[in-house]
């Protein structure tokens, strides 16, 4: 069952469109990850499903429901990870969750019983009455996490939940998601961790210059990518790379290492590339430049990200 359902969306900010017809569903129980540059659209679009900001056109449903920044019944289904720490550090971790608890309307017993739940699903019983100011990086980031979580959302809003974290914290988070997940809650994980995306999420939206410009199972987008098959060499002589133009391509790494790159297409078939390996081996032999290593770069999300967007550094 779709707990949210997102149309068209649009928002523009004087002249700049920011986002532009995204469209996209969340189920009960998925993580979906949403993934793009920076300034692609993201944390607009995670604003507006928030009820943060209102959509310039588009619908936005949660359980069947029409959606707008006003509906306070609606927003209650809603649970947001912001990626700045949104905790009180001069007050302990325990009166973090009293608080935001009481933000949500929630009181007495049952407020107890959430903020000692939490507690306990976050890793920070030992730390409940220590000020957060005195935790580091991942403690903050599990507090920031578990904030969100005291109303029982049905659908909650990840943004760059372990960034700057320890590797520990980061397990840790990665298994409330999904423990989350298998209570049924509906999860949007806006990452630039692709790692992490490919290891939580099943399906996943792209979004650029905001469109949307890749949507499916992660497993389905890995097929429309080819991999590389990389021969590290030494310095091409001989006019090498006149001779393998169109068939491979040289990259210098970081660490002087001479790379040629045979791109292979997701329809290529081994035959075919390995035909191609082997004219490329043979103008090797012949131009007596040294073949030192050879591998295969897998298709990964990273690649994909990379492929459909570009390595140019977005601000």
């Amino acid at each position: 069952m779709a707990v949210l359902e997102v149309s068209e969306l649009r928002k523009s900010f004087e002249d700049l469109v920011a986002v532009d017809g995204v469209s996209f569903e969340v189920n009960a129980g998925e993580v979906f990850g949403l993934l793009g540059p920076n300034g692609a659209g993201k944390s607009t679009t995670m604003m507006m499903i928030a009820g943060l900001l209102r959509p310039d056109g588009g619908e936005i449903l949660l359980e069947g429901h029409h959606f707008a920044p006003e509906d306070r019944e609606l927003r209650h289904l809603i649970g947001v990870v912001p990626q700045d720490l949104a905790i009180y550090e001069d007050m302990s971790a325990l009166e973090n969750l009293l608080f935001f608890g009481s933000l949500y309307g929630i009181g007495g017993q049952l407020l107890k019983d959430r903020v000692e739940e939490t507690l306990h699903r976050i890793g920070l019983v030992d730390r409940a009455h220590d000020h957060s100011g005195t935790f580091s990086g991942g403690m903050k980031r599990r507090l920031n996490f578990g904030a969100a979580l005291l109303h029982k959302p049905h659908l909650l809003i990840l943004d760059e939940p372990t960034v700057g974290v320890d590797p520990q914290s980061r397990s840790h988070l990665l298994d409330c998601v999904r423990d989350l997940m298998k209570e049924g809650v509906a999860i949007i994980y806006a990452s630039h961790y692709m790692e992490e995306v490919e290891a939580i999420c099943d399906r996943v939206g792209i979004i650029d210059h905001g469109k949307r410009i890749a949507y499916d199972h992660i497993s389905n987008l890995l097929g429309q990518v080819g991999s590389d098959v990389r021969l590290r060499i030494s310095p091409p002589q001989n006019g090498l790379m006149e001779r393998l133009k169109g068939k491979a391509t040289l990259q210098t790494t970081a660490l002087n290492e001479n790379l040629l790159i045979i791109n292979r297409l997701p329809e290529q078939r081994n035959d075919d590339l390995r035909t191609e390996l082997n004219d490329v081996l043979k103008e090797i032999e012949k131009s007596n430049v040294q073949l030192r290593g050879i591998d295969t770069e897998e298709p990964s999300l990273e690649k994909l990200f990379l492929d459909l967007t570009g390595k140019s550094l977005r601000d």
